[in-house]
């Protein structure tokens, strides 16, 4: 297992490795920038070379690279300057680091999404409170604003407080919808309601009434709550939302994400040009399609 030091190494090296269009990049370069003795990182450059983890370059602009493995040991992309993805702090451009991988975390819960940004190069200039921009992806073209709540230095990470998303794929809800939507009756006990997300692992559905129209959409939140009062036995009909939102199939990711936040909802029933339910669409489904670097 790579110790802090070594993984700091690395990751200064494979950004200034993307930096230089990569060329070989000297020791001194590194020790410069992670602001330590040349002769420690020589010393831990031989164990990283053992490892298989860096490749020395011989000659007067001779040098180290990071070889396959490294990219691979620290889940960084082995990618070219093309998909090189920023940050701003501030609105200036941080300079020596970039972004690898993106993941949100906290989309289980309408009102929150928290990034968790892998990062390439040293991310101890980053403080707490810190107000930054990520992206543009090279793909999603995705912009990600937020507040720095937390920094993992040993796995080169940065957790955010999203502000903002923007520049969306452009796709509709209808491209990532689910399209054969579990329903549940409005005559369902809480009991069986729950039994039924859970062996179906997800956490709402619809409800319809007997005529098979949405009435209404239940959440395992919900059941929790009710059971949490003691009502195991109480029918869906009483506990469940009766404020359906609901947009049409073409309409884009970045307007339904904009409409899931201004409600404060996880989920939202796509519909046709007449109102007829054609799908369901989640935070999760949509924060999915928008987080890939690739």
């Amino acid at each position: 297992m790579l110790t802090s030091v070594q993984k700091e190494i690395l990751q200064s090296l494979i950004s200034l490795y993307r930096k230089s269009n990569f060329k070989s990049i000297k020791g001194e370069e590194i020790a410069e920038v992670m602001s330590r003795n040349p002769g420690t990182i020589r010393n831990q450059m031989q164990s990283l070379r053992s490892l298989g983890l860096v490749k020395g370059v011989p000659g007067p602009r001779g040098g180290y690279k990071p070889t396959v493995k490294a990219y691979h040991t620290l889940n960084i992309q082995d990618s070219d300057n093309d998909s090189m993805v920023p940050i701003f702090r501030d609105g200036e451009k941080v300079k020596d680091i970039t972004v690898s991988k993106i993941e949100f975390t906290s989309i289980a819960h309408p009102g929150e999404c928290e990034a968790a940004v892998k990062a390439v190069g040293n991310i101890k200039g980053l403080d707490l409170g810190d107000i930054i921009r990520v992206g543009p992806t090279p793909v999603n073209k995705l912009i990600l604003d937020g507040i720095v709540v937390g920094r993992d230095d040993m796995d080169n990470i940065i957790l955010l407080d999203t502000t903002a998303i923007r520049s969306m794929p452009k796709n509709t809800v209808f491209d990532i919808a689910t399209r054969d939507v579990l329903k549940l009756k409005s005559s369902m006990d809480i009991k069986t309601a729950s039994k039924i997300l859970s062996d179906e692992g997800i956490e709402g559905a619809p409800v319809v009434d007997d005529e098979n129209d949405i009435v209404g959409i239940l959440t395992l939140s919900d059941i929790t709550k009710a059971i949490a009062a003691g009502g195991e036995k109480i029918l869906i009909a009483e506990i469940m939302s009766k404020h359906i939102i609901s947009v049409e199939k073409d309409v884009m990711i970045a307007d339904a994400i904009e409409v899931m936040n201004k409600n404060s909802i996880g989920r939202l029933i796509v519909v046709d040009e007449n109102g007829v339910p054609l799908g369901i669409v989640t935070r999760t489904d949509l924060l999915d399609k928008i987080a890939g670097l690739r």
